[in-house]
């Protein structure tokens, strides 16, 4: 039997030094026939194995679910990072971070206002064990213990940051080990001030995060762990995108000098990320430090690995770094090569409002979107006004598009802090409220989306509104569509909010990357799967089309567009386009 445990100064596996020379890649934001090459590609590159977290969310869209088959199949994943002779390391949380829609906590649970956040308190936890319960029906046979690749494990998140309950994180590391973890539990946090005492107990292994400065936070890190094996759970080698900013990146020789510190001093290291890859559809998070900030649909993170699986020069520097230290396999993977070309313009389209969504009358004050049960896309407000005058909301959380009669009327976003629209008289009232991802870092996750109350028309309180949330499966738009009237004029543009509809062809599966010049906002979807949010304000100019979703034949293109087009064209360009950087 293989054992893995923390020695005075090492890891030792098979009670032999061992140094973790890990990559982060979240088997959630790859498309799962994509799995193995990702993986393949960071061992090329001298790693030993592989860190993810597990999305609570997305496995338990619902209350009494957990999804694990598909693009959610955990189990599948550690067993093709098994079958590529490497370890793996599983951070499920609950609490992810990860730029990731609400830190991955999953909303339906704080439709109770009662339950905590990330606490000892009791709904919290029970929620919380019965999460993990399910976690570890799949970690715990593929512990490497048993004979498959998990070595260890992680205890809740960077909770230093947020936190300092212990029982809380007494419950998780009882829970974890009565449940079957063996493997040696560990806690990550930031090397400053109090984080790392806060976050940890005195029994978990203590890791650190940072991207800069190694010889000092690795000092930061020994003074308050005098022995055990010094790890950085999270090397910071690039950073995250927000819409309207430029796109980050980081030198490449900057970063590779820091890791030849890292690995010179002996530590262990995760880099995060090795291969970002997408927030696909409607899965991306936020920040929020005064100012409202949602993650664009790419995670690309300027990885060794781009978004679409390819090695660039961050990756070559790394691998020559890690040469240095350990031997690197001699295959090298292929560069990216030209992707094929091509126009494709829509052909058919319907309003989004003509089909509307089942809605409820909620009597009183107007209601959070989580009265629906959905709790990610759009949603449709409606109610009648007797008058006109200036309509107010405490908070928009997070994009209000406002229809009188049909007719526009103004847009309400919370990025730039607007409460207030002119209502120029009495009729009908549509809502189109965009979710634009949850807040995933600090004391707002768990908060509540939608028009947030008292809805004042000139200080009167608008009551019984409808709500509902509109399903984007595509099939009743699909049906409703109709040809424009005035033929395929490319330039005459589309206008929204409106899905509109294009067949384009393709000799078989392979990556694409879809070029919105001309439109405005919205999403797009790739025979019927959503492939992200595209939106003119940039970063990113392209969406990524993994290759496992173009057939041979026939594809189809659906558009979201939710103010309007310049055209009905879109392009298939031959790369990846994410922005201008900061030079």
């Amino acid at each position: 039997m293989d054992t893995f445990a923390i020695g005075d100064q090492d890891f030792l596996l098979d009670d032999r030094p061992f140094r973790i020379l890990s990559g982060a890649i979240h088997y959630f934001r790859v498309h799962p026939d994509l799995w193995a090459d990702r993986i393949h590609k960071a061992r090329l590159m001298g790693l030993n194995t592989i860190e993810t977290y597990v999305p609570w969310n997305e496995h338990s869209p619902e209350t009494g679910v957990f999804l694990a088959d598909g693009g959610w199949d955990l189990g599948r994943f550690l067993d093709l990072v098994a079958d590529s002779g490497m370890h793996a390391i599983v951070r499920p949380g609950p609490y992810i971070c990860a730029e990731w829609d609400n830190g991955g906590l999953p909303a339906w649970l704080f439709t109770d206002p009662t339950v905590g956040v990330r606490s000892s308190e009791t709904g919290y936890l029970a929620a919380v064990s019965s999460y993990m319960e399910s976690v570890l029906d799949v970690v715990v046979p593929r512990q490497i213990s048993n004979g498959g690749p998990v070595i260890m494990f992680q205890i809740e998140n960077e909770y230093g940051a947020y936190g300092n309950d212990k029982a809380y994180l007494q419950h998780m590391v009882d829970l974890s080990k009565r449940l079957g973890v063996d493997v040696p539990l560990f806690t990550c946090d930031q090397p400053f001030g109090t984080m790392i005492e806060d976050g940890s107990l005195p029994e978990l292994h203590k890791t650190g995060t940072f991207g800069s400065r190694a010889d000092e936070r690795l000092a930061f890190l020994r003074e308050r762990q005098p022995t055990g094996p010094l790890m950085c759970a999270e090397f910071w080698n690039g950073w995250f995108d927000n819409w309207g900013t430029h796109h980050h990146t980081t030198d490449a020789a900057a970063s590779a000098a820091e890791l030849d510190a890292l690995l010179t001093a002996g530590a262990s290291v995760n880099i995060y990320m090795f291969h970002g890859g997408t927030n696909f559809g409607f899965s991306n998070g936020a920040n929020d430090k005064g100012i409202y900030e949602p993650t664009i649909t790419s995670y690309d993170y300027d990885a060794p690995l781009s978004e679409d699986g390819h090695p660039t020069a961050k990756y070559f520097a790394f691998r020559d770094v890690i040469a240095k230290h350990f031997p690197v396999p001699a295959e090298v993977p292929e560069i990216r090569a030209a992707a094929a070309a091509s126009v494709a313009a829509v052909s058919r389209s319907v309003p989004l409002l003509s089909v509307p969504p089942a809605t409820q009358l909620v009597p009183g004050p107007v209601p959070p979107v989580e009265i629906t049960g959905h709790y990610r896309g759009f949603y449709l407000y409606e109610v009648l006004l007797q008058g006109g005058g200036v309509l107010s909301f405490s908070e928009v959380r997070d994009r209000a598009q406002f229809f009188l009669d049909g007719v526009p009327v103004g847009v309400l976003s919370r990025e730039a802090g607007e409460r207030t629209v002119v209502i120029p008289h009495g009729g009908r009232l549509q809502v189109l409220l965009e979710d634009q991802g949850r807040v995933n870092y600090g004391q707002r996750i768990g908060e509540a989306k939608g028009l947030i109350g008292p809805a004042l028309l000139n200080g009167v309180e608008v009551v019984d509104w409808e709500v509902g949330a509109i399903d984007l499966s595509l099939d009743a738009f699909r049906d409703a569509s109709l040809p424009f009237p005035d033929g395929n004029l490319a330039h005459a543009g589309v206008a929204g909010p409106s899905i509109s509809f294009a067949t384009f062809e393709a000799d078989g599966p392979g990556d694409r990357f879809l070029r919105l010049d001309g439109w405005t906002k919205g999403n797009a979807f790739i025979n019927g799967f959503n492939v992200g949010r595209y939106w003119s304000r940039g970063p990113q100019r392209t969406l990524y089309v993994p290759g496992p979703l173009i057939r041979e034949g026939a594809n189809e293109l659906a558009i979201l567009e939710l103010h309007g087009s310049a055209t009905r064209e879109v392009s298939f360009v031959v790369g990846p386009d994410l922005g201008p950087d900061e030079k």
